[in-house]
C-alpha cells in the first residue's frame, strides 16, 4: 500500500490511447485518483469536478491523473462523451491499484467482491506522496484537492 512520504510504484499502465504510462516516472506535482467505473454517475461527476479544475491545476503545474480497470477505449470513449480534460489510465490488470492501495474488498447486497476503492494521492515536486484520500466522497473532493496541492 502506497502511504505518505513513499513514491510511486514502477508500473505501467495504459493511458486512454493505448500508450504505455510508467507511473515512477510521471514527475510531481500531480494528482492520482482512482475510480472504480468510467461513465457511472460517482465516477462521471469526479472526473467532471477535476476537468472544471483543471486550469487550476494547470496555473500550479500539477497534472490530473484519474486510473480505473476499464480498457483504454473505453476510457478515450468516456473522455471524449464528457470533453474530459484530465489524463486517464486504464489498470485492466490491476498491478498499480493493488500496489497503491486502492483495489480492496468491497460488499454489497451481502455479497463480497474485489474492486476498487475511490481513492486519491497527491504527489509533490519530490515525487513523494504528500497526502492520501481514501473512501472518498465525490461532492466537493476535486475542490479539496486542488486547495492541497496549491498549498505544497
Amino acid at each position: 500500500m502506497t502511504d505518505v512520504n513513499e513514491t510511486l510504484p514502477q508500473v505501467t499502465v495504459l493511458g486512454s490511447e493505448g500508450n504505455a504510462v510508467d507511473l515512477a516516472a510521471l514527475k510531481g506535482p500531480l494528482v492520482l485518483y482512482f475510480y472504480p467505473k468510467a461513465d457511472t454517475p460517482g465516477c462521471t461527476n469526479e472526473a467532471k469536478d477535476f476537468t472544471a479544475l483543471a486550469g487550476e491545476f494547470a496555473k500550479i503545474g500539477c497534472p490530473v491523473y484519474g486510473m480505473s480497470k476499464d480498457k483504454s477505449a473505453k476510457l478515450a470513449k468516456f473522455a471524449a462523451k464528457y470533453d474530459l480534460n484530465v489524463t486517464l489510465l486504464s489498470d485492466e490488470a490491476t498491478d498499480a491499484t493493488e500496489q497503491m492501495g486502492a483495489w480492496v474488498e468491497k460488499s454489497m447486497y451481502g455479497k463480497l467482491y474485489m474492486g476498487i476503492d475511490r481513492s486519491t494521492y497527491l504527489v509533490g515536486k519530490d515525487g513523494r506522496v504528500k497526502q492520501v484520500w481514501r473512501k472518498v466522497k465525490v461532492k466537493d473532493h476535486a475542490a479539496e484537492v486542488l486547495a492541497a496541492a496549491q498549498a505544497l
